[in-house]
């Protein structure tokens, strides 16, 4: 039986279980697909495509499209598109294998407005899922992409700023204003293009990274030696060359990617 709701004449309420912000404005629109820059025959993943704002100019430049998408009803409207170029996973994006995605080990090209509910632990797997990805062109809090480019000693930097540029090279690519979105959220959001970096972080450094920087970040007001009293005491901080009485978001990237080598030796 079909609901009303899933009839692709029907309007769609957004649903704030899943954290839904459709984009509307043609200016942010083009933009987003100038800076993507999909090629054809490029392997394009779109998570989130929800009403198909960027879902027809990236099919039509790619000549194919893999989407992600958790809403039933969303999902019933693309595939009444009846278009033999674009597949469909009605899926949670947290639950999708992004390796198996590939074909003939082509890499992926992901681009989406990620719900800004699931944004760190989404950003988080598609970080573990680095290998398989060329790049990622994602919509983000205004804030969220604030913690990814931000520098120790800056009120921003933290755990997702560690984790995500041991893995990426991030660039701030477009600034984007609540009312680009309908409904309009209540904070900025702004589009962060990722690259890969070639000397990313391996699974067991990113695994003994997102370790360390727990500790270290567990109380932002309290010094090393406090935070990794049950790991590593004075003497074994300084000599990894860490302060023990300077603060983790003092820390230079290459300070943590230390600590985690010497997490892994312990293992």
């Amino acid at each position: 039986m079909t609901r009303d709701s899933d009839r692709p004449d029907r309007p769609h309420r957004a649903r704030k279980r899943f954290g839904q912000n459709f984009l509307v404005r043609e200016d942010i629109i083009h933009h987003i697909v100038q800076a993507v820059n999909i090629k054809p025959g490029d392997q394009v993943v779109e998570i989130g495509p929800g009403l198909g704002a960027l879902t027809s100019r990236l099919l039509d430049a790619a000549g194919s499209l893999q989407v992600i998408e958790i809403d039933r009803d969303l999902a019933t409207r693309l595939r009444s598109r009846n278009d033999p170029r674009l597949y469909i996973l009605e899926a949670d994006v947290l639950n999708i294998d992004f390796q198996s995605l590939m074909a003939d080990s082509q890499k992926l090209r992901v681009v989406g407005n990620l719900p800004y509910n699931i944004s760190t632990p989404l950003l988080l797997k598609l970080a573990h899922a680095h290998e398989a990805l060329a790049d990622l062109h994602v919509m983000l809090q205004q804030e969220v992409v604030d913690r990814l480019i931000a520098s120790s000693h800056t009120r921003a930097f933290g755990r997702l700023s560690v984790l995500m540029q041991s893995v990426f090279t991030i660039e701030h690519v477009l600034a984007v204003p609540p009312d680009a979105f309908k409904p309009a959220p209540k904070v900025q959001s702004a589009v962060a293009r990722l690259t890969p970096r070639s000397d990313a972080a391996d699974g067991p450094t990113l695994q003994a990274l997102e370790l360390a920087t727990r500790m270290a970040f567990n109380n932002k007001r309290k010094t090393l030696r406090n935070n990794f009293r049950h790991t590593f005491d004075e003497a074994q901080l300084r000599e990894l060359d860490i302060d023990p009485s300077a603060r983790a978001e003092t820390l230079a990237l290459d300070a943590f990617h230390r600590l985690a080598d010497a997490i892994i030796v312990r293992t």
